[in-house]
């Protein structure tokens, strides 16, 4: 009952999400759910749409749930109490089992990661430079973690082809105060 054009609709804005969102959208048929329960309280096609729209705006984030009921009743022109019966049958059979797919979806990403406190405390020390995150530490010969060993013939150990950022004594660039290119005296 969902035409072409409302289908591929969905898909492009449900393809917006992220990741973790996409999979538990697709998870359900929620689009067939609602079809079903505008048939259950004898709504046309088109108020079924308006339904399957007004379902996609809170899956996407751009409607609050809370305002879900009182989206029913203005777009489709249902009665405040049909409203809320068919808003808690959607909330019952789409939203609370695609949030719960969600939560575990997050869940199993965030045990695939093992943030630590030597983590945080290096990207605090790095002043927020993500690029420090890129290669792993290396270890010194008494083995404490450090960015480089010490004594390194090159800045970089890892690509000695890559020439150093800074020759001589100059000094060294600082991209927080916006001197990105100061100490390039090639």
């Amino acid at each position: 009952m969902t035409t072409e054009k409302l289908k591929s609709v969905i898909q492009r804005e449900v393809a917006k999400l992220p990741k973790e969102s996409q999979e538990a959208i697709n998870a359900f048929d929620w689009v067939n759910i609602t079809e079903e329960i505008g048939k259950k309280y004898l709504l046309n096609e088109v108020e079924i749409n308006d339904l399957q729209v007004q379902t996609l705006l809170v899956l996407i984030g751009l409607t609050d749930p809370e305002y879900y009921a009182q989206s029913i009743e203005n777009e489709i022109g249902t009665s405040k109490n049909e409203a809320e019966k068919i808003t808690e049958e959607v909330f019952e059979k789409i939203f609370t089992p695609i949030n719960d797919v969600l939560v575990e979806n997050i869940k199993k990403g965030l045990k695939n990661k093992n943030p630590n406190p030597t983590q945080t405390l290096n990207f605090i020390l790095s002043g927020g430079d993500y690029s420090a995150f890129l290669i792993p530490p290396l270890l010194d010969k008494e083995g404490n973690e450090g960015r480089f060993p010490e004594n390194s013939p090159h800045p970089d150990p890892l690509n000695p082809s890559r020439p150093p950022l800074v020759r001589g004594n100059a000094p060294a660039p600082r991209p927080d105060k916006g001197e990105v290119g100061r100490g390039f005296n090639i």
